[in-house]
């Protein structure tokens, strides 16, 4: 993974690091998007928030469409409020990484009195997310 992947994905982190600061834990994830698109941009990182992904069926545009919290560049950034993490919350931005062939997403999870995140990797070739350490290493299933 590129240097410049890990300086960017540390800062966004920093920037929800400062946001959790400020404003707690616990309140509505439309609250933590906004306050992290304007804690990137404060930050001089440009990024788009509840950015739509548009959906296909058999070459057909649908009205119906995905709206990812906050991307930057290219890594998705999907923001939840809740008690923890679940599966669920996982394979909404493995789907959005998929779609766009995004490298890089972040989990981010303002609902506990410390910050979590979670980063991944989309792997092409195999069409997998993989779970990525703070060095942006795979992290093997069996060393979980």
């Amino acid at each position: 993974m590129p240097q410049d992947y890990k300086q960017l994905i540390y800062n966004i982190i920093g920037a929800a690091m400062e946001v959790h600061r400020e404003l707690g834990w616990g309140l509505q994830e439309p609250i933590y998007t906004e306050s992290l698109h304007l804690e990137l941009l404060n930050r001089s990182i440009e990024n788009d928030t509840e950015k739509h992904l548009p959906c296909y069926y058999k070459n057909r545009l649908l009205e119906k469409y995905y709206q990812m919290d906050i991307v930057v560049g290219d890594i998705v950034v999907e923001l939840k409020s809740v008690s923890s993490l679940l599966p669920v919350h996982r394979a909404q931005l493995f789907n959005y990484m998929r779609l766009t062939k995004a490298p890089l997403g972040l989990l981010i999870n303002f609902g506990k009195p410390s910050l979590q995140s979670e980063r991944y990797a989309f792997i092409e070739r195999t069409n997998e997310c993989v779970l990525l350490d703070k060095d942006l290493t795979p992290i093997k299933k069996e060393d979980i």
